[in-house]
């Protein structure tokens, strides 16, 4: 489906006229002064993962490629890739590592994700925005630190490294934000 360039979003799926598939990293608009207001459109190629960056008119047609957006559980990960399934159908599908990058730090047994598929291929995935993950290793707190300002590192139950508040020790449940990686709060369970 055509639409113009200025309403094309981050996770969108555009098919250009070379009949490749991209993903929508960022979108941004200029509307300079003088001139023609332009859209910058940085994306990633599907088929090869090769990135791109196009400049369009922001009145410019382009082709949106149809994406359908389905629930899906996941299950577990190999070198193959990340198997999910269907909540509804209970049909498995394999996910390229590629596709999920550096997200997959936060993919946990049984998440529902929202994954995006085209022709019955995965080509991209939507986490929940938060995790709940168990701090399994970090520095002691030092005396005179402030709570407000500093912050300390630390290693979650998955492996990934996250910046937390002094009062936070081993052992403790807290909640991330999945698109940075930051600390939200203390887990409430």
């Amino acid at each position: 489906m055509k639409v113009i360039a200025s309403s094309i979003r981050k996770g969108n799926i555009i098919e250009k006229e070379d009949g490749h598939l991209y993903v929508v990293l960022k979108a941004e608009s200029f509307f300079p002064g003088k001139g023609t207001p332009t859209t910058q459109i940085d994306m990633r190629r599907l088929a090869d993962g090769v990135k791109v960056a196009d400049r369009y008119k922001t009145t410019e047609q382009v082709e949106r490629a149809f994406v359908e957006d389905q629930d899906f559980s996941y299950l577990f990960g190999d070198d193959d890739g990340y198997t999910f399934m269907n909540t509804a159908t209970y049909d498995q599908v394999i996910v390229p590592k590629d596709v999920i990058g550096d997200q997959a730090q936060w993919l946990q047994e049984g998440m529902v994700c929202i994954l995006s598929l085209f022709n019955g291929t995965a080509v991209a995935i939507q986490l929940p925005a938060r995790v709940t993950l168990e701090i399994t290793e970090t520095e002691p707190a030092m005396k005179g630190q402030t709570a407000s300002s500093s912050y300390k590192p630390a290693i979650a139950s998955n492996g990934a490294r996250v910046m937390v508040p002094p009062h936070i020790q081993a052992g403790t449940r807290i909640v991330i934000q999945t698109e940075d990686g930051s600390y939200v709060e203390r887990a409430k369970d």
